[in-house]
Parts: C-alpha cells; sequence; structure tokens
C-alpha cells in the first residue's frame, strides 16, 4: 500500500501575513501617540501649563492703611430754624504708601474742604443711608482734589465714618 505522505496545508504563511500587518498599524498608532504627547508636554510646558510645580500666586494685595482725622463738628443748615449740629468722625482708607504723606502735609486745608462741605448740609440730607454714602463719596473727591495746580491727587479708597451724630 502506497503511504501517501500528505503535506499538511500550511495556514501559518497566511495568518503571520496578517499578524505582521496588524502589528505594523499598531506599532505606527502607538508611534503617532507618543509623538503627540510628546508635542504636547514640549508645547504646554513653553506656556507654563505642563509643568509639575506649583503655579505662581498673584501678588498679594497691598494691605490698607487707615489714616484717622480728628472729629468735627459743625452747623447745619436747617430750614425750620431750629439749631442742628453734626458730629462726624472719618477716617481714610489708603492703599498708597505715599498718600498719608501727602494728606498729612495738606490737612489744614483738607479739613477746611470737609468742615465747608459739612455745613452746607441739611439734617434730612443726611438721615437715610443712601445720604451717608452720598456724603462719604463727596468727601473723598474733595480730599483728593490737588491743593495746588502742579500737585497730585491723593489716592484715597474710601472714606470711612467713625463717629456720626446728627443733632
Amino acid at each position: 500500500m502506497a503511504s501517501t505522505t500528505a503535506n499538511p496545508t500550511a495556514d501559518k504563511p497566511a495568518s503571520s501575513g496578517k499578524f505582521k500587518r496588524i502589528a505594523l498599524i499598531a506599532v505606527i498608532a502607538l508611534g503617532a501617540a507618543a509623538a503627540a504627547a510628546g508635542g504636547m508636554y514640549v508645547f504646554l510646558s513653553k506656556e507654563g501649563v505642563g509643568h509639575a510645580s506649583a503655579p505662581a500666586e498673584p501678588a498679594p494685595l497691598a494691605a490698607p492703611v487707615f489714616f484717622p482725622l480728628d472729629p468735627l463738628t459743625v452747623n447745619l443748615q436747617s430750614d425750620d430754624g431750629a439749631q442742628h449740629y453734626l458730629r462726624v468722625g472719618l477716617s481714610l482708607k489708603l492703599t498708597d504708601p505715599k498718600a498719608q504723606e501727602q494728606l498729612t502735609a495738606r490737612m489744614p486745608e483738607i479739613r477746611s474742604r470737609i468742615l465747608l462741605a459739612l455745613s452746607n448740609k441739611h439734617p434730612e440730607d443726611l438721615a437715610t443711608p443712601d445720604g451717608k454714602r452720598s456724603l462719604s463719596k463727596e468727601l473723598r473727591e474733595l480730599i483728593e482734589q490737588p491743593t495746588q495746580p502742579g500737585n497730585q491727587r491723593a489716592k484715597v479708597d474710601d472714606v470711612l465714618f467713625t463717629e456720626f451724630v446728627v443733632q
């Protein structure tokens, strides 16, 4: 009997070709992903976003300085003929370090401006919170005005009332 040696059909060449193709595609995809990740790292590190270090903190705001003024007492305008008085204590909120020096040098003129402005007020104008806010804004503008044409404006952030009595 004749024995035939049959060569088994080799499936290996067909499947190894597919395997090589899939492996080649996977290697190319991984290479492209690595290149994209590297490019993003370089791009973001130039802008400071990709660094692992702590982000830069913003500069702290200057701590305000409160500059108290001596209390002032003035007569108020009155339509009813009665005597009305205003006693007010003020503190100026400043963040510019030079402002306190400027204000101290000009204090007699500033106090005079404030006294004149307050003495022109009516008690009814000062009775409401809106009237007090309006007065605070008006006083801030008066205080900031230069005393002479060539002088700088003193930067006052706010005028705060520490005492406010209308009688």
